[in-house]
């Protein structure tokens, strides 16, 4: 027998899904959904622009530019990624790009290859009052192995 109560407060529900791209489904163009949020769990190949959530799903792929309030991947997003407020990228997600975001949040597992910048930081990087290190992160693969005199090298070049 279950017994309901009145008097406890409700927990805050998830958002609504607005638009769904289906798991078979492939859009090449653009995509505007205004305030509504939407799901990938297909293939996007071009733009999203957004003033609400994002979301790609663990099948999911973006190819192309995203401008969005909150993005969440627990797929794949490949290309630029213009986000006002929080991009998360869950212990399943894949980001690879230059990505700007007001907050950044990295479940372990997930994946951020390129560069990011947060959003207030981008003028210091513009005026050139700064090399940008605390502003922005530059990710790559990390070798396997202790690199010799010779890769130390190659690296102190590119920097």
């Amino acid at each position: 027998m279950a017994v309901f109560r009145s008097s406890k407060s409700k927990s805050e529900a998830a958002p609504a899904i607005h638009s769904l791209l289906g798991k078979e489904v492939t859009l090449t163009g653009e995509i505007h959904t205004g305030a509504h949020s939407l799901r990938v769990e297909g293939v996007v190949d071009g733009i999203i622009h957004s003033t609400g959530e994002v979301s790609i799903a663990p099948n999911g792929l973006v190819k192309g530019t995203i401008f969005a309030k909150h993005l969440v991947v627990t797929g794949r997003a490949e290309g630029t990624m213009k986000i006002t407020d929080c991009l998360e990228i869950h212990g399943t997600g894949f980001v690879e790009g230059d990505v700007e975001v007001g907050s950044l949040v990295v479940d372990e597992g997930g994946t951020l290859q390129g560069v990011c910048i947060r959003k207030d930081q981008t003028r210091n990087l513009d005026a050139g009052t700064g090399s940008g290190v605390n502003g922005a992160a530059k990710g790559g693969v990390l070798p396997l192995s202790k690199p010799g005199d010779k890769d130390l090298k190659k690296l102190e070049s590119k920097y």
